[in-house]
């Protein structure tokens, strides 16, 4: 190990940037994390590469949802939402 190193040339941030990607902070139910890694570790692929394949699928397929759909969805959250407090 050198007594002295030469840091003048470094750069802040990053090692390695990443473009087309944001780093960002998620919470994730155990359960779902756990199968991600699983299937990551079957397929010898990232579980996060995983999640994002996942999800980009599912924005392929989804649908836009009508008014009726919102509604409807709201109105189960309100309902499971008020079971739980009670």
């Amino acid at each position: 190990m050198k007594a002295e190193y030469d840091l003048s040339a470094g750069k802040r941030g990053a090692v390695l940037s990443s473009k087309g990607k944001t780093r960002i902070t998620i919470w994730l139910d155990d359960d779902v994390l756990s199968a991600f890694r699983e299937r990551a570790e079957a397929d010898n692929i990232g579980y996060q590469t995983l999640i994002n394949q996942a999800l980009r699928t599912s924005l392929a397929s989804a649908q836009p949802l009508d008014e009726g759909q919102i509604r409807k969805i709201i109105r189960e959250a309100m309902q499971a939402n008020q079971s739980s407090a009670a």
